[in-house]
């Protein structure tokens, strides 16, 4: 679901009281009860999560001028973990934009103008000039909402114009740093279609990627692409900021420091899992899916390590079992969250996690979808990883690393030498409310689940 824009209305005196103020005749007093002023309004930068400070705009997919309709989508607002179409819930006119595409504003603060009419335009762009020429300081974050009534802060002082009226000609969506700037629609068409965004130019607005686009792509001649040029290239030698999700995971890592955490491993044999994972992967099963759904069954019998402390004086025995799982995508890390995993079948969690992986490459996770784990997986074994361990993530009591599972030798109950698929796990927790014997305790129920897998397909 889009995001909606939180407009907030500023109103101007119409012609005809303008007139009035001057001494020209006007309607009588009943009539002049009933004439309703002018409105710009201004859009602000909304909130599209809990932990969101700040907002980048990715593109604006209506130019200066435009006209608008409740549910349209206006822009593309990059937050600390997806991509939102973010749409209007009022009627008017796009009639200035106050934040280019490629820059960043504070939630709440003002983005654009939008005009009740078109008469209203010369006015909102009379008043969007006014807030460059003035350059009012900014409010420092703890401002009341009552001071956001006033004008807002200007955008950044950068000498560039603040949008474009005239369509733009074509150009590639590739910006600095390897990112693309693509529809969400048009990241899924491509993934669907096998499409590299990178090779697709876009024809949107500031050269953004829509759907149409790929399916040209997909339609026209493939050129040959030498081997070495499987990613774009790095800037070597140069200094590259933070994308806002980057900044984001810089953030919460940095947070994590302010809790004390010890680690606990375990070596869990895996045979029985993978024999259990070669029948049912036909079935649309992933490991990722089994491993979830082993963990919630394992904290069922274990709610201390699904409790969670953020105030240091207390700590809370969380009512659902949430799995969030690691996912690498491009420019960051988010953890898709598998909601009352101990409640749901293996073949359904597999479904789930499939739409959320597909959603989370595409950047359309929704807030809840990945903010409301209660225990975190964290798996490198499919890169050959044989151990690591994990940092915690603010706000959860755990996060377990998950190692490659590989043939290792051991010695049998009958005093013989075998073989055996073996995985190493190591659970990071916060020591302030899980102890030691907590994690062995857990772990020794999980090795037994996943050493005796049949209660995972029910």
């Amino acid at each position: 679901m889009a995001g909606l824009l939180n407009l907030q209305s500023t109103l101007l005196p119409s012609a005809s009281a303008l007139r009035r103020r001057a001494g020209a005749p006007g309607p009588s007093s009943s009539r002049r009860r009933c004439r309703v002023e002018a409105k710009i309004r201004e859009i602000f930068m909304p909130a599209l999560s809990s932990t969101m400070t700040e907002g980048k705009i990715v593109s604006w997919t209506a130019a200066e001028g435009d006209r608008l309709a409740k549910g349209d989508p206006v822009v593309v607002v990059e937050s600390d973990k997806a991509d939102m179409d973010v749409e209007t819930f009022h009627d008017g006119f796009l009639a200035a934009v106050l934040v280019p595409a490629g820059e960043s504003a504070p939630v709440g603060s003002a983005i654009a103008l939008l005009a009740e009419s078109e008469e209203e335009i010369p006015v909102a762009q009379s008043q969007a000039a006014s807030f460059s020429s003035s350059s009012p300081s900014p409010p420092p974050p703890q401002e009341t909402a009552a001071q956001e009534e006033s004008l807002p802060p200007p955008p950044p002082p950068t000498p560039a114009p603040v949008a474009v009226s005239a369509p733009a000609p074509p150009s590639p969506a590739a910006q600095g740093g390897g990112r693309v700037v693509a529809s969400p629609y048009a990241k899924k068409l491509a993934k669907d279609l096998g499409v590299d965004l990178f090779s697709v130019t876009g024809s949107g607005p500031g050269g953004r990627i829509v759907a149409k686009d790929v399916e040209s792509a997909l339609a026209a001649p493939k050129k040959a692409v030498p081997a070495t040029a499987a990613r774009p290239d790095v800037p070597l030698g140069s200094t590259v900021p933070f994308t806002t999700m980057q900044g984001a995971v810089s953030k919460n890592m940095v947070e994590s420091l302010a809790v004390p955490t010890f680690r606990v491993g375990y070596t869990i044999t895996t045979d029985a899992l993978d024999q259990l994972y070669k029948k049912i992967k036909s079935k649309g099963v992933t490991m990722s899916a089994l491993l979830a759904k082993a963990t919630a069954m394992a904290l069922v019998q274990h709610p201390v390590v699904n409790s969670s402390c953020r105030d240091g004086k207390s700590f809370t025995y969380n009512s659902s079992i949430n799995i969030a799982v690691a996912v690498a995508i491009d420019g960051g890390l988010i953890t898709p969250v598998l909601q009352d995993a101990d409640k749901l079948d293996i073949y359904s969690l597999s479904r789930k996690w499939k739409e959320l992986v597909d959603k989370a490459r595409a950047k359309q996770l929704q807030p809840h979808e990945y903010n409301s784990g209660t225990f975190t997986l964290s798996n490198l074994g499919m890169f050959g990883v044989d151990r690591f361990d994990a940092i915690l993530p603010p706000g959860t009591g755990a996060i377990m690393a998950v190692g490659a599972s590989e043939p290792t030798i051991v010695g049998t109950k009958d005093g013989r030498i075998g073989i055996k698929n073996q995985m190493q796990v190591n659970v990071t927790a916060d020591h302030r409310i899980i102890y030691g014997a907590d994690l062995a305790a857990f772990l020794q129920t999980l090795a037994k689940i996943i050493e005796d897998p049949k209660d995972l397909t029910f």
